[in-house]
């Protein structure tokens, strides 16, 4: 008897063990459409890089710099001439939880940032800003790994020139400060970064530390690609 009550109760913590993974692999997937029907609608608006402006100086300026320029020694991002797709992308990650980082959640949690328009408006701004002064660039002893890396392995999604890919979602990687690159390569192939698609993860999760390193280093000396400005009207933007 004993025996069949202790089958029984491992049975049913079984059971609801699964349960819970079905559940939380249903709110996951629910989250995630939520931030693709989001980011469609966002980028349907007609975007106000005037007011993109005013929003990012109001509530971005302090941890992005005025010329959207970020912090190497803080691993913040250039932001300035982003693809205007991805932007919104990830603002929309951000706002929905699907993206960690509890100071981007205080402050795209808020009322004036958590909308859509907010979000083209920004994106638009930070598109069209001028690139300013080159970032923080790596050691550079091993630029030749890092360029032969990506052009065999990252190119196809990024593009050969690393101006990120024809529909606008793959982020440019190009002028950026090479501390940031590679955290978000490391991030990335822990698994800390749960808004990307699982073969990312395990792609990277085959690279080492001087993979990455090298692959960052090349990265973070290049200049910033205009390319993606000429399709800013092709993604329904209209500038003020």
């Amino acid at each position: 008897m004993a025996r069949g009550s202790a089958r029984l109760a491992s049975s049913l913590s079984g059971a609801l063990a699964l349960l819970g993974v079905l559940a939380a692999t249903a709110l996951a997937a629910s989250d995630a459409e939520e931030v693709d029907r989001e980011t469609q609608a966002a980028l349907g608006m007609d975007a106000h890089p005037q007011r993109g402006g005013r929003l990012f100086a109001q509530h971005c300026v302090r941890c992005h710099g005025p010329q959207a320029l970020g912090d190497s020694k803080r691993r913040i991002p250039a932001l300035a001439g982003q693809r205007h797709a991805y932007l919104v992308r990830q603002l929309a990650n951000f706002a929905d939880g699907e993206r960690d980082s509890s100071s981007m959640h205080a402050i795209v949690s808020g009322a004036a940032l958590h909308d859509p328009q907010a979000w083209t408006d920004i994106a638009a701004y930070l598109n069209a800003l001028p690139y300013g002064s080159p970032l923080t660039m790596g050691p550079g002893r091993e630029v030749a790994l890092g360029r032969g890396i990506f052009q065999q392995q990252c190119a196809g999604c990024h593009g050969s020139d690393a101006g990120g890919d024809a529909d606008g979602f793959a982020p440019s990687l190009r002028h950026q400060h090479y501390a940031y690159l590679d955290a978000q390569m490391h991030k990335l192939a822990q698994g800390y970064r749960h808004n990307v698609d699982e073969d990312l993860i395990r792609f990277l999760g085959g690279f080492d530390d001087r993979e990455m390193s090298a692959t960052a280093d090349y990265l973070s000396r290049l200049p910033g690609a205009r390319k993606d400005r000429k399709r800013m009207r092709d993604e329904g933007v209209v500038v003020d």
